[in-house]
């Protein structure tokens, strides 16, 4: 019998131990494809050059992280998968065949599965193609026709990636064989991921993870200035790192003590299945660890979605506080514009202040700042409904009126100190509340005490020999939809002259400039479920691969007694550990993560940080009922 027909009968003699392979496999090429295929869709063209311009970006980088989860998924499936078959192909030894024809044989097996799991992945993408762009965009809340138009491209460019990361895996596990000796290929199935190490071993990375993780999980929280980027990249490493030592070295140690526990032994009849979870926790703590790590990024993906969908709708809300905002150097121009308003639109609520702005040599970062009065400020946001929780400033203090910025990189505002014209004052507050409207945005202002504005005037004054104080009158009409209406009358007064200058600002509420956040924040919700899906899939898979070793276990217990119910019950509180312990640990690790996330983007994000663990829950008891009804199945004594 040749060697492909030998591969292929293999192939579907065992294919019900390929099939979650297959299935994992399909899944992330699946969507690999969807969001390769996002770059040369039509769809996003209708937003605009600069918005496709982001969207692309933001595609491309979640494309490079699918492939990097990728190339790990088919490091650890194909490892799992040689691990599980070098028994069976240790035996062709016996047959006379050298080990070059078994790793043949093998590497034919194996492109087999990659070929079913690339046909099944591709024709799911293509299929689901669609319906993954109308998902995206209801997630989006974005409105726009969606037409299907097939492309070759993402086709070859997912397949190009898929087969050049599967086939060093081939090739890997081609040399593995070439070089195993057949006491390695027939024992392989036996032996553990886990090095074998004493028990003093186990505490010092015990200690050393806990130490780790608690570590990362302070630096996560931790208020930092412009470092808060190092820190959230030390951070990550040392959660990673941390959780792989709980589990390889933590977890056993716990386990154990807890089965030299007498009493906890035998309650339960947990002495049916707890030392079978010490030697899994032993074995597959890489997994529970990878699993962990996994789930706590896919609730980071959650939380980020959401805290930037909030962050957009302020955003909005920010640039709408006022529909018309006119500046200029005349005081008393609001009745005038207020007049013109009112020819075609009703107006909800108007406001007049003055502030005026001093270039950077006055400050210290070099920065230009514009300077308000804090009765000014006060006056405004009474008229326009806004808060202002302060009381009067004292003339060495500060507050910063900045705008929303979509992610924050400074968390500790504590402690600053501004320096206007040598002078230093106190920052008491940092506030995102759009006093100044629109204007907001393109500058930063200082509100500062009645006297101290009167004082920075009067300094500037004599400097420029000019009077710098400008007018801003802001009014928002009822209608924002009928802006336009208004915009002749108020042409009229535009102008700049040598004495007198009027500039004026009109908001269109129908703006999309910053459109492609919508489309950010709905492809983190993708990364969510495509994260918890993996997770649980590798999870799932290994579990899989591990209950077709239980069968001579089950069938020893069976023999002395052991009744198939309590069995069962056996199986089950082994796989809800097995679930349980990565679900824990990610439910701890995720608040940190979350609760980092918060101050970097000023959004309360625990009702989602909840939402995603239960949405992680239901996935994972869906996972843990398919497992244990699959191993109760291929547990022989029970079948």
């Amino acid at each position: 019998m040749g060697s492909i027909r030998l591969a292929f009968n293999n192939f579907k003699k065992s294919f019900r131990n390929y099939f979650s392979m297959i299935l994992s496999l399909s899944f992330t090429i699946m969507i690999l494809y969807n969001f390769v295929n996002l770059t040369y869709t039509e769809t996003f063209k209708a937003f605009g050059e600069k918005n496709k311009n982001y969207i692309d970006i933001i595609i491309q980088v979640v494309s490079v992280v699918l492939i990097c989860f990728m190339f790990f998924f088919i490091w650890y499936a194909t490892n799992v998968f040689l691990t599980k078959r070098k028994k069976e192909i240790g035996i062709y030894v016996f047959m006379g065949l050298t080990n070059r024809k078994i790793a043949k044989i093998y590497a034919m097996e194996t492109i087999i599965t990659g070929i079913a799991a690339l046909v099944l992945g591709i024709l799911c993408g293509v299929v689901s193609t669609q319906l993954f762009q109308m998902l995206l965009l209801t997630m989006s809340d974005i409105s726009i026709d969606i037409s299907f138009r097939f492309v070759w491209e993402p086709v070859i460019i997912t397949a190009g990636i898929y087969v050049v990361i599967y086939m060093i895996f081939v090739i890997k596990g081609y040399v593995n064989i070439v070089r195993s000796s057949v006491l390695e290929m027939i024992s392989a199935i036996r032996q553990n991921e886990y090095v074998k190490t004493n028990n003093w071993i186990l505490f010092g990375k015990a200690v050393l993870g806990i130490t780790i993780l608690l570590n990362g999980y302070y630096l996560a929280v931790k208020e930092s200035g412009f470092n808060v980027m190092g820190n959230l990249f030390s951070a990550t490493v040392f959660v990673i790192v941390g959780t792989y030592l709980v589990f390889g070295g933590f977890l056993p140690i716990l386990f154990q003590k807890l089965a030299d526990n007498k009493r906890f032994l035998y309650s339960r009849e947990r002495n049916l299945w707890i030392n079978n979870v010490i030697f899994r926790m032993k074995k597959n703590y890489r997994t529970y660890a990878m699993t962990c790590v996994l789930l706590t990024c896919s609730v980071t993906a959650l939380a980020a979605a959401f805290a930037q969908k909030d962050r957009y709708d302020n955003m909005v809300h920010f640039r709408n506080t006022y529909t018309f905002q006119l500046v200029s150097n005349m005081p008393d121009l609001g009745a005038r514009v207020t007049d013109l308003i009112e020819h075609d639109n009703d107006i909800a609520y108007f406001s007049e202040g003055d502030f005026f702005v001093m270039d950077g040599s006055h400050f210290d970062d070099g920065f230009t700042y514009g300077i308000l009065s804090f009765s000014g400020v006060k006056r405004m946001a009474e008229a326009a409904g806004l808060d202002f929780p302060y009381n009067e400033l004292k003339d060495d203090e500060v507050i910063c009126a900045n705008h929303i910025y979509l992610l924050s990189f400074i968390t500790d505002r504590s402690d600053v100190t501004v320096t206007i014209d040598g002078k230093k004052y106190r920052q008491i507050d940092e506030t995102k509340v759009p006093y100044m409207g629109y204007m907001q945005e393109g500058q930063t202002y200082y509100i500062v005490s009645d006297k101290t504005y009167e004082e920075l005037l009067t300094g500037y004054k004599q400097e420029t020999s000019y009077d710098e104080r400008i007018y801003i009158y802001n009014y928002r009409i009822k209608d924002i939809y009928n802006y336009a209406a208004s915009m002749d009358e108020l042409d009229t007064i535009m102008g700049n002259t040598d004495e007198y200058y009027v500039g004026r600002v009109a908001i269109n509420p129908n703006s999309d400039d910053i459109m492609w956040i919508k489309v950010e924040y709905s492809l983190c919700v993708f990364m969510f479920l495509v994260f918890v899906v993996a997770s649980g899939s590798i999870l799932f898979m290994k579990l899989y691969n591990d209950s077709f070793d239980e069968k001579e276990r089950y069938g020893v217990l069976t023999k002395i007694g052991v009744a198939k119910k309590t069995l069962g019950k056996a199986i089950a509180k082994e796989l809800r550990v097995a679930y349980g312990v990565p679900f824990i640990l990610m439910m701890i690790s995720s608040y940190f993560a979350v609760h980092s996330l918060e101050k970097m983007m000023s959004t309360n994000l625990k009702l989602i940080n909840l939402l995603s663990v239960g949405i992680i829950f239901v996935f994972f008891m869906v996972f843990y009922k398919l497992s244990v009804i699959i191993a109760v199945r291929n547990s022989a004594a029970l079948s």
